[in-house]
Parts: structure tokens; C-alpha cells; sequence
């Protein structure tokens, strides 16, 4: 089984986790202890500090691995001129093997709706590339459904969901929304992948860690144990994000 993680983080976060890894290097190195093949990472950079400044860490900080790490970019407004219009946007990304974007609506003070950012979604859901959003700091899952209201076949990945019931407010977004998907990295619920991949297919669900500020290995040990199929195992654990990363048009 490959496992290729949607989920992790490089840098030195401004509250402290107990082991940060500040460079790619340190994130490879872990995975390959964990037996992570690949992953879409974001630098902690850009919800702590500076979204531009954080996107350019991060570009550098995966060049040269593009056969093992992907990246993600924070947005903004774009209203304000702190990042560059769409066009340039996406084409920055393909050139900086950036292949998703993230969205701290509530850190970055901004409103995730069309009037701030609906220009740069609407490229978006054309291009097929991924919205990572975080409920657990970022975003709420207001944001969450209001955006997808507005753009309901934005490719989306609803992270960090936490392990206290979210299936009441995951679900509906499914039933509704045919690119959304979630990332099981908290998704810590007896029976709870199995539940899912019933109701919904193996595809909605991919395999997510959050590391460094969690294992890579929690996930990885319920998705083996999980009593699915081995296709929809590995449809999981990395299948679903590689088809997924393959539809991305840059």
C-alpha cells in the first residue's frame, strides 16, 4: 500500500508543537521512517506569518523534490494586491510544482465568499485544482458550506475535522457536493472509515497525518486495520489523491 499524505507541514509554527520539521529534508527523512512515499505539504509559514512570504518558503523549500512533494499556497483576497491576479497565480504554481491551495480565512482576517475571492475560484474549479480547508483554526464550517454554496463543484478537501462526531456535518456535504472530499487525519470514530466508504465510496475519504503536529502512523495503522477492501484501502491511502493531483490543469 502507498501511503501519500494530503496533509503535513514544514516550518517552525509560532506556538510551538513538540517536533517541528523545518525543512523538507526533516519532513522526508520522517516519512521515509514512516513509510510515506509522497505528500502535498504547506509551510507554516504562510498561516503564521505572511502568506506571500510563506508561499515563497514553500516553493523553496519543495524544489528539487518534485518527484516526492507537492505544494500547497495560502490565498488571499484579491482585492488586495498582495499576491499576484489568477492568471499569474496559477501560472507561478506550475512552475513551483504547487498543485493546491489553502485558505485561513479567520487567521488571515478575510471573508471566504465570492466578493473576495470568487475570481480566483472560479479558475479554480475550471482548472480542478483542491481548496484545503482546515476547520479546526482556519476556517469554520460555515466557511466551508457558504463557499461551496457558491461553488458547488469546487474541488475541496475538508481537513482537520476533528474526532468529536463530524459525520452530522461532513455528510450533507457529500450527499450534496460531488468534489468534496475529506482527509481522515482526526477522523478518530469506531467504524467510522467503514461507515463512510459505505454510505459514500472509498473515494471521498483520503489518507492525511497533519504531521508534525501529529504521527504519521495513527491513520495509517486504522486505515490497514479497516475492514474495507484492499482496493478502497488503497484508494485511501494514496490512489484517490494521485488521481486527484493528475486532474490539476496548470
Amino acid at each position: 500500500m502507498e501511503f501519500y499524505d494530503c496533509n503535513c507541514f514544514v516550518g517552525l509554527p509560532a506556538n510551538g508543537i513538540m517536533r517541528p520539521v523545518r525543512t523538507a529534508d526533516e519532513l522526508l527523512a520522517q516519512m521515509d521512517r514512516s513509510g510515506v512515499s509522497r505528500a502535498l505539504v504547506w509551510h507554516v509559514a504562510q498561516r503564521d506569518y505572511s502568506a506571500p512570504a510563506g508561499n515563497r518558503l514553500l516553493a523553496d523549500a519543495i524544489a528539487g523534490h518534485a518527484d516526492r512533494l507537492a505544494g500547497c499556497w495560502a490565498i488571499l483576497p484579491t482585492q488586495t494586491p498582495e499576491l499576484p491576479g489568477p492568471d499569474a497565480l496559477f501560472e507561478q504554481m506550475a512552475k513551483a510544482n504547487v498543485r493546491a491551495l489553502r485558505a485561513f480565512p479567520r487567521l488571515h482576517r478575510y471573508l471566504l465568499r465570492s466578493e473576495c475571492v470568487g475570481s480566483l475560484l472560479e479558475q479554480a474549479v475550471a482548472r480542478r485544482v483542491p481548496l484545503m480547508l482546515s476547520v479546526n483554526a482556519a476556517c469554520t464550517w460555515d466557511d466551508v458550506y457558504n463557499i461551496l454554496a457558491e461553488f458547488p463543484e469546487l474541488t475541496a478537501i475538508i481537513c482537520n475535522v476533528g474526532c468529536w462526531g463530524p459525520d452530522r456535518l461532513f455528510r450533507p456535504l457529500f450527499e450534496r457536493y460531488p468534489n468534496v472530499c475529506m482527509e481522515i487525519s482526526e477522523y478518530i470514530l469506531d467504524y467510522g472509515i467503514e461507515d463512510a466508504v459505505k454510505a459514500y465510496g472509498a473515494k471521498r475519504l483520503l489518507y492525511g497525518s497533519d504531521f508534525p503536529a501529529a504521527d504519521h502512523g495513527g491513520m495509517m495503522l486504522a486505515l490497514k486495520h479497516a475492514e474495507i477492501s484492499d482496493a478502497d484501502k488503497e484508494a485511501i491511502a494514496g490512489g484517490n489523491l494521485e488521481r486527484m493531483m493528475k486532474d490539476v490543469r496548470l
